[in-house]
């Protein structure tokens, strides 16, 4: 093993990172050592770059990744040195009463790699609690393929199959097209529900028409953005909002049909953390307004099997590989309004 690797770092919030020598990370008695061969870059890094999700610094960003196991501590017993990877961008603990149910997405001790401690932008990340975190690969689930899938892919998989429990036929609206968004576009239609798409750009919602949507919609002022989906819905849909805005989220609430469901998967932030929703339409319609924060290792399984068999292809979202330059490159142009839906963007250390 190496003494020391490249890495992406950041000092400052808002500073250009740059590409430094750094030590290899020690790997933990219950943790493993990953050789990462893909990262993606997503906008959750860019946030905390630029301060909105405050994060210690110096800081190596990075938390969507597959790789190789190098090295694993004397505690792991489900994995070993040459193992194919990934892992969901929360780690938990591992002994919490959550991370025992399965629930490892909100352990209360959680650690996330490239915001709590080092992440996957660089030639090694730790994975703590491997044998709560660490997911095996299957020979059909490609190396890029799977550094898409630790938050974005993962968080709209389960969003959509665990907390809306879309079913074939159900009505979806996707409001926010960008990663998560095209992957709950892709998602729901592989799991037979009908997808309307909802976004500011023209690019966006042709991408989303491409994966499956049979009805796309762009906003437009005065109330008429809940009509135009209710209408393109037959009286309204479960709503998936991977945008992350207070009007767009009580848009979304009053899209929903009697008894729908609002999954809110785009982060809120700032002033949008504790912004206003419909109470009154949620009480007296019987809606569900939840939130999803991501996904535990151990639903993994459904998701990836579905890959392996076709039905899903986490492949068709990514629109470029880079190396990690490219990925600070990548995670700085998310400043400008982004034109066009490029993809995700996969770095290979």
């Amino acid at each position: 093993m190496t003494e020391t690797m490249r890495a992406v770092v950041y000092n400052e919030v808002g500073r250009r990172p740059g590409i430094r020598e750094v030590a290899v990370p020690d790997c933990p008695p219950g943790g493993a050592l990953v050789r990462v061969e893909a990262t993606g870059v997503c906008r959750s890094d860019w946030h905390a770059w630029r301060g909105h999700d405050p994060v210690p610094l110096p800081m190596i960003p990075g938390h969507e990744f597959a790789g190789v196991v190098a090295e694993v501590g004397p505690q792991v017993v489900g994995f070993v040195p040459g193992d194919r990877v990934t892992a969901p961008f929360v780690n938990g603990c591992g002994h919490c009463e959550w991370c025992l149910r399965g629930d490892a997405q909100v352990c209360p001790n959680q650690t996330q790699p490239g915001f709590t401690r080092a992440g996957s932008f660089a030639e090694y990340v730790v994975v703590t609690a491997a044998d709560t975190n660490l997911v095996a690969l299957p020979d059909a689930v490609s190396t890029d393929a799977a550094a898409s899938l630790g938050c974005r892919f993962a968080t709209a998989f389960r969003a959509l199959t665990s907390v809306a429990r879309v079913r074939p036929g159900d009505e979806v609206a996707v409001f926010g097209c960008g990663g998560v968004g095209l992957s709950a576009v892709m998602i729901a239609t592989a799991l037979g529900a009908t997808v309307t798409a909802v976004d500011v750009s023209d690019a966006a919602l042709e991408r989303a028409r491409e994966l499956g949507a049979t009805h796309n919609i762009r906003p437009a002022g005065g109330g008429a953005l809940e009509q135009s989906v209710i209408l393109a819905t037959n009286g309204g849909a479960h709503v998936i909002d991977a945008l992350g805005s207070a009007s767009t989220a009580a848009s979304a609430v009053r899209s929903l049909r009697r008894r729908g469901t609002h999954v809110q998967v785009g982060l809120m932030l700032g002033d949008n953390a504790t912004a206003p929703l419909p109470w009154d339409r949620v009480i007296a319609w019987e809606l569900t307004v939840a939130g999803s924060h991501g996904m535990s290792a151990r639903d993994y399984p459904q998701m990836l099997g579905m890959i392996a068999d076709g039905r899903l292809d986490p492949a068709r979202l990514i629109g470029s590989t880079t190396d990690l330059g490219g990925a600070i490159d990548a995670l700085v142009a998310m400043d400008a309004p982004q034109p066009a839906s490029p993809g995700i963007t996969i770095a290979r250390p």
